[in-house]
């Protein structure tokens, strides 16, 4: 009996540090990684209006997102998502979007230019 005992808390302790990390803040993995001075300016503000809006990002800022990072990208999304201000949108189409626009940005900056 008392070996069930301690395998249930082990079991226990697992699953609470597990989750503690899986939920790490996304104002800690933000500041962490110093994501909110990777980008200029304008480019936050084409990102965003391309992943809240409608609108579309210029193959600079497509560079300056994927510098960025898909940990910075993620969570700042996802932090943005948290505001009451956008409390009326779909996460889930945002975060499709913001998945799209990482795409995009990556398979641009990924490709080789055109010769002229």
């Amino acid at each position: 009996m008392a070996s069930l005992n301690v395998s249930s808390v082990l079991v226990v302790l697992f699953l609470t540090c597990w989750a503690v990390m899986a939920t790490k803040g996304n104002d800690q993995i933000i500041k962490e990684n110093n994501c909110e001075s990777k980008m200029c300016l304008p480019c936050v503000l084409e990102a965003f209006t391309s992943i809240f809006n409608t609108g579309s990002i210029s193959s600079k800022c497509c560079g300056e997102l994927v510098v960025l990072g898909k940990v910075c990208h993620s969570a700042l999304v996802k932090r943005t998502l948290e505001n009451p201000l956008f409390k009326d949108l779909n996460p889930t189409k945002i975060i499709a979007k913001s998945i799209q626009t990482w795409n995009n940005c990556l398979a641009l900056i990924d490709s080789p230019s055109p010769s002229t």
